[in-house]
């Protein structure tokens, strides 16, 4: 499977695209205006940002506890209920003079589920489409993610604004709605991959044995261990230049854009499995031009050429289901993205308290200069995983 045409003539994957579409879009558009009602309420910077980010630390819990629900529940029952659920608790956020404590409460509850959810959606998109077309579809997913957050910050900030954030956050639960509806009608009731007992003992069982092999373990820290530290990079566009700092965003979204054109569309299976370690490098290297103080122009071009390199996300985890049995799919798939979020969060922290003592120019350069020592360390090892047969993971270090 080599063209978008052939993505979408794929029965089911319009199903999944759409709903991943609103669900996007209703996060992007609810967490700005959760993050503007919640600096309204209390004047805190802090309590704003992680009323907007906060969530993914909360994965961490969730990869913990509910991801063996990821193979052992009923796709198209999880993500029509999870969607539900995500439009229920973004409507309650928006009842007048509600506490900030139970905000954050059903932000907290919001970011748990979102693991099951992410092992769920990515799992359910490998039977979809098996082999080359997993990364193809992945990519269309990522574009998605792009635009909808493009489009989303763009009319939430709107609706904020003209109308109010609560409206605004009425508006989040509409789009979940939409996004369970597309759910519930375009999804075949398969079965799950697995079974057994769902619980946190066994979700953490499961999270021992795919940690277990050395293949996968690698190809977890080269992505967690880089991206956190890049998206630390990022944390600080803000600090950096108030002023330019949405088109700072907006060139690495674009750029995010074109990396998964080239490597989801062009690229074979077999070129893909050689340009992990240079998408790696591609992406921290370039913030390391942060050390001089550049021109706008400049700023941009480093930032759009930096974001390329997220692509890696993708050969990744192509490399991660070659490596993995297929009743673990669902979870291994949901640990990587939640461990990601976690790392992205950690991340942030980091530059932010380096930033804190010195300038925010010496953060984003020593969170770059710390990614690409990490991926020096950890690439000679990827590079074996990456001559391995597919299917060739064990449950045992090689």
């Amino acid at each position: 499977m080599r063209t978008y045409g052939e993505l979408f003539r794929t029965p089911e994957f319009s199903a999944v695209f759409f709903a991943y579409s609103g669900q996007i879009a209703a996060q992007t558009v609810s967490g700005l205006a959760l993050g503007t009602l919640i600096y309204t309420a209390t004047g805190s910077p802090l309590l704003s940002a992680l009323a907007m980010f906060g969530p993914s630390l909360a994965q961490l819990i969730g990869a913990s506890t509910l991801l063996s629900g990821a193979d052992r529940l009923p796709p198209r029952t999880v993500l029509t209920g999870m969607s539900l659920v995500f439009a229920l608790s973004t409507a309650a956020q928006a009842i007048p003079g509600l506490p900030v404590w139970v905000v954050f409460t059903i932000l907290f509850g919001q970011g748990m589920i979102a693991a099951l959810g992410g092992g769920v959606s990515f799992g359910l998109l490998n039977e979809i489409l098996p082999g080359n077309g997993y990364v193809l579809g992945t990519s269309v997913l990522s574009l998605a993610t792009g635009v909808m957050q493009i489009g989303g910050y763009a009319v939430g900030g709107v609706l904020v604004t003209s109308l109010s954030p609560r409206v605004a956050l009425l508006i989040g639960a509409a789009l979940h709605v939409i996004a369970a509806v597309v759910a519930r009608a375009g999804l075949s009731d398969r079965p799950p991959r697995a079974s057994g007992r769902i619980s946190a003992g066994e979700t953490w069982r499961n999270n021992v044995r795919l940690w277990s092999d050395k293949g996968r373990r690698y190809v977890y820290l080269s992505f967690w261990i880089p991206c956190g530290l890049v998206v630390g990079c990022e944390s600080l566009y803000v600090s950096y230049s108030p002023r330019y700092a949405g088109a700072m965003f907006a060139f690495g979204a674009f750029g995010m854009l074109v990396g998964d054109v080239l490597t989801g569309r062009l690229l074979t299976p077999r070129q893909r499995g050689r340009i992990g370690v240079p998408l790696l490098l591609l992406l921290a290297v370039p913030h390391l031009a942060f050390a001089w103080r550049l021109s706008l122009p400049a700023a941009l071009a480093a930032v759009m050429l930096a974001a390329i390199g997220y692509s890696a996300n993708w050969v990744l985890q192509e490399r991660l289901i070659s490596l993995t049995p297929a009743d673990l799919t669902g979870q291994a798939l949901g640990l990587y993205t939640s461990g990601m979020r976690a790392a992205q969060g950690c991340g942030a922290a980091l530059a932010g308290a380096v930033a804190e003592v010195s300038s925010p120019s010496t953060g984003i350069v020593a969170s770059a200069v710390a990614a690409v020592l990490s991926i020096l360390i950890l690439a000679p090892a990827l590079r074996v995983t990456s001559s391995l047969p597919v299917g060739a993971g064990d449950d045992g270090d090689r």
